[in-house]
């Protein structure tokens, strides 16, 4: 059975991430057995949680690269459904915002997703920010309640912005057109998902063994300059080392996955601030060991549309 040069790189990155989760899983292991003795251990006990958080994720990734662009789609489809589930539902909404709110769900998010589909990226890049951005406060205004209007109409436009918008840049990756590259846009994903999340976890590692200073102690009391340092230079590192997956060369590779490793960790601190307003520690609990699915994506939302333009702008003629 033949094997394209895609789906053997894929498999060659998914074997990798599979490498470490299975290192990773058996050092929480023998954390559990030597450290904490079998008994419960919240430090342990967490790191764990994470890791077979981290499996589950990882397996419904790599079932929708197996679909390809069908499966990807849907999957970000339903991620972005259940953020903005999660968005929402902490935001101070009234009777009348319900209209505006059905047409965010039921209208916004499916024809976001459906033009990303059919490739039209003229009205898919502006859909969002223009039309439904106007649309909203329209169907809020009909509703007839006024009060704290602006506040009430502004959450809604900023979820359809961050859980739809923002995502949906995903899989639009996969409608770019790179000569030389034909074929193997998961690719680009995966490089996006490996060294954005790669960051944070090496932030978080470098934090705890080296961190002392605080960066924004108001919005995120975990996050460190010692940490933000190593687990960003550590990610860019990661991302070079990845060139070969990507249409990048080495230092290519290196200043994509610096760039997007740092709106990762802007895009961090602001949904962090989000939470802070709202007072709440997570924006849910649907994965164990990482709170809600705004509580993964952050980085994420931030860094795919930059990292999109960034390959349609220099990469696509």
């Amino acid at each position: 059975m033949n094997i394209s040069p895609s789906t053997q790189t894929t498999l060659q990155l998914f074997g990798g991430v599979a490498g470490v989760l299975i290192l990773a899983s058996a050092i929480g292991a023998l954390l559990k057995w030597r450290v904490a003795q079998g008994q419960p251990n919240s430090v342990i006990d967490n790191l764990n949680a994470r890791v077979n958080a981290w499996w589950v994720m990882v397996a419904v990734i790599g079932l929708a690269f197996a679909f390809g662009k069908g499966g990807v789609i849907v999957l970000f489809y339903l991620i972005s459904f259940y953020a903005l589930r999660e968005f929402i539902s902490l935001a101070y909404t009234r009777r009348g915002d319900h209209h505006a709110i059905a047409a965010a769900f039921y209208i916004g998010l499916p024809v976001q997703y459906f033009l990303v589909w059919i490739d039209w990226y003229g009205l898919y890049s502006i859909f969002i920010p223009v039309y439904a951005f106007l649309v909203l406060p329209i169907l809020a205004a009909v509703g007839g309640d006024t009060q704290r209007f602006l506040e009430r109409t502004s959450k809604i436009q900023w979820g359809l912005m961050v859980c739809v918008f923002c995502i949906s840049h995903v899989p639009a990756l996969l409608t770019l057109q790179i000569p030389g590259f034909e074929g193997r846009n998961l690719l680009l994903i995966a490089f996006l998902v490996i060294v954005v999340q790669g960051s944070d976890v090496l932030q978080y590692v470098w934090g705890k063994l080296f961190g002392r200073r605080k960066v924004a102690p108001e919005l995120s009391p975990s996050k460190t300059w010692e940490g933000l340092v190593g687990g960003v230079a550590s990610a860019t590192a990661l991302g070079a080392a990845l060139y070969w997956a990507t249409p990048f060369n080495p230092w290519q590779a290196a200043l994509m996955a610096l760039t997007i490793c740092l709106m990762g960790f802007f895009g961090g601190l602001v949904m962090s601030a989000i939470k802070r307003d709202r007072g709440v520690k997570d924006w849910g609990s649907m994965i164990e060991g990482h709170g809600g699915m705004l509580d993964r994506l952050d980085s994420v939302i931030f860094a795919a549309p930059i990292y999109f333009h960034a390959l349609r702008y220099w990469w696509v003629p």
